[in-house]
C-alpha cells in the first residue's frame, strides 16, 4: 500500500496519483512523508515539492498553503502549484534573476516583503525546472 495524494488549488484538482515518498517544502523546512506517518496537518511555505512513486520522481512548484497527512492520505491545499514539466528553465532562469535583483533594490517594508515573496516564488519554479532538467 502507497499513499494517496491530491493537490488541489482553489481553480481545480491539480494532481492526483500515488506516491511512495513526498517532501513537502513546509514553513519549517522540508518534510519527508512516507507510508504509516502520523497524522499532521502543516503549513506549506513556497517551495518545490518532490513525489516518488517506484523509481519515478516528479517535482511540483508549490504556491504555499496546508498539507493534511492522515491514514495514508495526504491532501495538498495549495494557494497554486505548477507542475515541472510544464516550466521552461531559461525563462524560469530569467524570472529568478530579475526576482533577486528587484528584493536586492526594495525599499520600505511593503516593497520588501513583495519582492521576498516574488524571489521566493521565482527560486521555487527554478528548482521544480532544474528538477525536471536531470530527470529528463
Amino acid at each position: 500500500m502507497s499513499l494517496q495524494v491530491s493537490i488541489l488549488t482553489p481553480e481545480r484538482p491539480f494532481w492526483n496519483g500515488q506516491a511512495e515518498e513526498i517532501i513537502l517544502p513546509t514553513e519549517t523546512g522540508e518534510m519527508g512523508i512516507l507510508k504509516n506517518h502520523a497524522p499532521i496537518i502543516t503549513g506549506l511555505d513556497v517551495g518545490a515539492m518532490l513525489i516518488r512513486y517506484k523509481d519515478q520522481w516528479n517535482a511540483f512548484a508549490i504556491m504555499g498553503g496546508f498539507a493534511l497527512v492522515k491514514q495514508n492520505v495526504v491532501t495538498i491545499l495549495a494557494n497554486n502549484a505548477l507542475a515541472c514539466e510544464t516550466i521552461d528553465p531559461e525563462e524560469a532562469n530569467n524570472a529568478l534573476q530579475t526576482a533577486k535583483m528587484s528584493l536586492e533594490k526594495a525599499e520600505g517594508i511593503k516593497e520588501k516583503v513583495e519582492a521576498n515573496f516574488a524571489y521566493k516564488r521565482a527560486k521555487a519554479i527554478k528548482s521544480a525546472s532544474a528538477f525536471y532538467a536531470k530527470k529528463g
